[in-house]
């Protein structure tokens, strides 16, 4: 594949970069040789920001990120580097310049918020038996308690981390909207989708998970991001 980008994979809240396992297995059908996701820390927008431009700054070429859930708000930051192609949002935050995802997500709050605890160290986490409920109602049972044992909590300070200067309005943008998300509103996907002016967006009927429950919908959408930006 001529010119091909690295995909860069960034995730979200409540899990790691295993989260994009079957995204990584159809890329690499489709013949991507070229893909890398990000292992943020989570524990500011400052320093997940940070490790995601470390990352693309050690790659030679060009590269798409692909955000999902919070990812989007770290791509968002962290766009702003010249080999940066595109962006592609997977079910994601997409602030804006002074804007964090917890205002976001308090002007439309999901279903799922109401499954959030926090710990005494500060971390907030989706109650382990409502994480298939709150994360991934269309996953199978055995897919939602790897997810639910294994999530990654973020520091709930990271919620109101603001954005700098969000690179959406700087590189061509792609945003998936999942219609029965429980962790973003779907109408807050649609209204920041609609702010970014994509160039492509398409809706799933689909849970906040949906990166692990339609992966060939979503790499569509990053096949039109390297297509229509190629070259």
């Amino acid at each position: 594949m001529a010119d091909q980008p690295t995909i860069v994979l960034v995730h979200g809240f409540w899990g790691g970069a295993a989260h994009w396992a079957n995204v990584i297995i159809e890329l690499h059908r489709r013949g991507y040789s070229e893909i890398r996701a990000v292992e943020n820390p989570l524990t500011s927008l400052r320093d997940d920001a940070e490790r995601t431009r470390t990352m693309v700054a050690q790659i030679s070429g060009p590269v798409v990120l692909v955000g999902h859930s919070y990812g989007g708000a770290v791509i968002t930051e962290a766009g702003n580097l010249p080999n940066v192609r595109a962006l592609v949002y997977v079910a994601a935050f997409a602030p804006d310049a002074g804007e964090s995802p917890g205002a976001i997500t308090q002007e439309n709050p999901p279903a799922g918020a109401a499954s959030l605890v926090p710990d005494s160290d500060g971390y907030l986490w989706i109650k382990h038996t409502e994480f298939g409920e709150s994360f991934a109602q269309d996953l199978s049972a055995n897919d939602v308690l790897v997810m639910a044992v294994t999530q990654k909590a973020p520091l709930a300070s990271t919620f109101g981390d603001p954005i700098t200067d969000p690179a959406w309005r700087h590189k061509p943008s792609w945003y998936q909207v999942s219609t029965a998300d429980h962790m973003i509103h779907p109408d807050n996907q649609r209204r920041m989708a609609r702010r970014l002016s994509p160039r492509g967006t398409i809706e799933l009927d689909s849970s906040h998970a949906s990166l692990a429950s339609h992966p060939v919908e979503v790499v569509d959408l990053i096949e039109r991001a390297v297509t229509d930006t190629a070259g």
